[in-house]
């Protein structure tokens, strides 16, 4: 502006709006506008007053943006959560989600998000502070920054519990978060599914709730989307659908989940793959109909492959896909070792250790249960060995446990399973397993039903000798029972039991008249000579040493 300078035409005033036809001159620096003469007479001077209202306004915006902004990224440290929420950050926060600058409600919901996705006081604070109706609100009327943002919120209020997950479907959430599904933008969609998932997790009611509201057609249909972020999050919400029930696992399947999922095992991106096998575990482990029609999507021998991934994960969803078809029937075992499965499942328990290892160790259970046949090809491909090992070096408790009761289904079927087992050397670590105090009760009670099962028929005598030394009297039964089976048949194993010290260590045993190891005792000295039993029972060089003692040597 140049001071004193006339101008004609339209000029406008500062409010930009009205435009009057005349002249005016420009006053000085301060903005001050004179008007000598218009269409409609001489006016008063007019001050620049409205620049200075504005610059309060916009200084007022700017520090909403930099609270907002500053408080959104204060919450990313879990250092800071404690002192935020002391200085009332909730209350602050939740006026700023209806500020008329987008950019600060999408700040606003992000800080929330983070502050509830921290712990489950701060989002019982968001329920409480009446939050997620505006929200919920929102979902429906804003653009996708803030839906994306939203979402967060809601999902991180409803991962807690099934208490703050039933508040999100009270404040009816569920039926924008499926309509956010059929949005255009993936982020969207993707924060979407993830907020219905982590409702759906908790419990069947809550998972039904998600049905209900419609979300499962929308999620396979985000199943086929290119993005492979929004194909992994759908992929985990449908599992977390199905887990529950056998009626919800049905709902995704009746939709056609199966023939979108099921080729997604050859994806090549690792996190996909692990949604993806564990969702096709969900739906299989509910009903032979359920594990039929997975397979039915040709996942086999594909699904083998993935027990050989680079990706951990990757390889123990899918072990636990595969345990989830074996257990139902002979026939889908059937198909499993047809495929190969049986090898690749040994293999899978070699490489892998701990909970990894746990649905390997069980799968080969499940497959060995069936049939003398099935439990025949897993030790023909050498499983014995390795779930034997894992007994041994595995730490915990429940992984233990699965060995001892795969190897008890291995050997009970007939005496050459049970040789299978003693010729690796299996009864002495079931025994150790089930004497240690340090195991727990379940530990103990699996070892000893498979001690029980698998010594019933194993007839191969040198593998039962040693624990005729070391085994507990309500385990020795089923030892010595088993010899006395076989020692009023075979001669050559009557010598070997009593050049090993066996028919000593039985004289040995305290057994009540009456008992079941009182009767096997009785029938193994039924096979030798009084005198030869006399010679090892206990005492009876004491008894001689006597003799000596009242021996009258006769004289000359």
């Amino acid at each position: 502006m140049v001071d004193g300078r006339w101008l004609f035409g339209n000029t406008k005033i500062m409010d930009g709006r009205t435009v009057w036809r005349g002249c005016c001159v420009v006053g000085g620096d301060n903005g001050t506008i004179w008007w000598l003469m218009t269409d409609m007479g001489f006016l008063q001077p007019q001050m620049g007053s409205t620049r200075a209202v504005l610059q309060v306004f916009e200084s007022y915006q700017k520090a909403r943006v930099s609270f907002v902004q500053t408080v959104a990224e204060l919450a990313t440290r879990p250092q800071n959560i404690e002192a935020l929420q002391n200085a009332g950050v909730m209350s602050l926060l939740r006026p700023l989600l209806l500020d008329n600058v987008p950019s600060i409600q999408q700040s606003a919901a992000l800080a929330l998000g983070r502050l509830a996705n921290y712990n489950e006081e701060l989002a019982e604070a968001v329920v409480a502070g009446d939050i997620l109706p505006q929200l919920v609100y929102s979902l429906g009327e804003q653009n996708r920054f803030y839906k994306k943002a939203a979402a967060f919120v809601i999902r991180a209020v409803a991962k807690h519990s099934p208490q703050l997950a039933q508040a999100v479907v009270d404040s009816r959430a569920l039926e924008e978060l499926v309509i956010c599904l059929e949005e255009f933008d993936p982020g969207v969609k993707e924060a979407a599914a993830w907020a219905l998932g982590y409702v759906a997790r908790h419990n069947g009611e809550l998972a039904q709730a998600v049905v209900d509201a419609g979300a499962v057609p929308q999620l396979v249909q985000c199943v086929q989307e290119p993005e492979l972020t929004l194909k992994r999050i759908s992929a985990s919400a449908l599992a977390d659908i199905c887990k529950h029930s056998p009626e919800l696992a049905q709902s995704v399947v009746d939709v056609g989940a199966i023939a979108y999922l099921a080729p997604l095992i050859h994806n090549p991106d690792a996190r996909l793959k692990r949604q993806v096998c564990s969702a096709l575990a969900q739906i299989a482990k509910h009903s032979v109909d359920l594990a039929e029609l997975v397979v039915e999507g040709e996942i086999f021998p594909k699904v083998l492959k993935c027990l050989r991934d680079v990706d951990a994960l990757v390889q123990k969803n899918s072990a636990t896909l595969i345990r989830e078809i074996a257990k139902h029937t002979p026939m889908l075992a059937q198909l499993i070792v047809n495929a190969g499965g049986a090898a690749a499942m040994v293999d899978y328990v070699n490489e892998t250790a701990g909970n990894a290892r746990l649905p390997g160790v069980m799968t080969l259970g499940y497959i060995s249960a069936f049939s003398e046949a099935l439990a025949m090809a897993v030790i023909a491909d050498k499983g014995v060995p390795p779930i034997a090992a894992a007994l041994v070096a595995e730490t915990e408790d429940h992984v233990k446990a699965a060995c001892a009761w795969a190897l008890g289904q291995i050997g009970r079927h007939t005496p050459d399973h049970a040789k299978a087992l003693a010729d690796a050397n299996v009864f002495p670590k079931l025994l150790e397993v089930y004497m240690d105090p340090a195991s727990s009760e379940d530990l103990r009670n699996k070892s000893k039903r498979a001690l029980k099962c698998v010594l019933q028929k194993c007839v191969h005598l040198p593998a039962l000798d040693p624990l005729l030394h070391v085994a507990p009297p309500n385990v020795l039964k089923y030892v010595v029972g088993q010899f006395a089976k076989v020692l009023p048949h075979d001669v050559q194993s009557r010598r070997d039991f009593v050049t090993n010290g066996g028919l000593q260590k039985i004289q040995e045993v305290d057994a009540e008249a009456g008992t079941e190891l009182r009767a096997h005792i009785d029938v193994i000295n039924s096979c030798y000579p009084a005198e030869v039993v006399r010679f090892y029972a206990p005492g009876y060089s004491q008894t001689l040493l006597d003799q000596i003692d009242n021996y009258q040597v006769p004289s000359n």
